[in-house]
């Protein structure tokens, strides 16, 4: 094999990596999921927030600590409905699916998403409720809902597009509960979940590593590497046979 064809396979190997895996590396880190609901749902909000049947996108914007930020987008992804903070939650058997969790409810009125898991992964993003919406989710479920104060509750509906807007930041430092149908406090581990001790660890290393990478994905620096190589072989003399 010649030098011209190893440095065009070389290549050709590098634009693979650089330009294939970049869509599923961002919806694993931001666990972008496209769903269809059938009927009404409701999400947190200024008061009963609903959304109706139809295709909305569901999308991580930042996952940097133990408070989440869920944003829920209509299915173009030009429109923000909510920016929801969720706390993580721990199931014991991971899906290839898609699920969502639901409060019960009354026949005819539109189920309340409590959690929201991308498929494989054991972890879910528990939704946090403003109060006074949580108190009646507790008494219709007869089941502690978590809950933050009401007052914040417009932070939910206002434009974010960062980690670092105003509103965003305002939730992730609210003060946090776990309320019961009587609107009594309690544990917050009365609804979240936490992992088995053995899994802890690997659960922190997992949800560390989207933001220890680079913003180039590691599969681009291959690429790169291998272009550069390309580039050596190609500038070095060939040896005659």
């Amino acid at each position: 094999m010649n030098r011209f064809r190893v440095v065009t396979i070389i290549a050709c190997l590098a634009f693979v990596a650089l330009a294939c895996p970049l869509g599923a590396i961002a919806d694993e880190w931001n666990k972008k999921t496209t769903v269809t609901f059938s009927k009404p749902v409701e999400i947190p909000g200024v008061g009963a927030q609903v959304l109706p049947a139809g295709t909305y996108v569901f999308k991580l914007l930042d996952s940097s600590s133990n408070r989440h930020i869920v944003q829920v987008f209509n299915e173009r992804g030009d429109h923000v409905y909510a920016t929801i903070l969720a706390i993580p939650n721990y199931r014991l058997r991971a899906t290839d699916q898609t699920v969502m969790t639901f409060g019960e409810r009354a026949a005819g009125d539109p189920q309340a998403i409590r959690a929201w898991f991308y498929p494989g992964n054991n972890w879910g993003q528990e939704f946090v409720y403003p109060k006074k919406r949580a108190i009646e989710l507790a008494k219709l479920t007869n089941m502690p809902v978590l809950a933050m104060p009401s007052e914040l509750a417009e932070n939910i509906t206002l434009p974010a597009r960062s980690a670092n807007d105003e509103p965003v930041l305002a939730l992730k430092q609210a003060p946090l509960e776990a309320v019961k149908p009587t609107g009594e406090e309690v544990a917050i581990s009365e609804v979240v979940e936490a992992p088995p001790a053995q899994t802890v660890q690997t659960q922190k290393v997992d949800r560390a590593l989207p933001h220890t990478a680079s913003p180039l994905p590691l599969a681009g620096l291959i690429g790169i590497l291998a272009l550069a190589t390309a580039g050596i072989l190609w500038v070095i003399p060939q040896r005659p046979a």
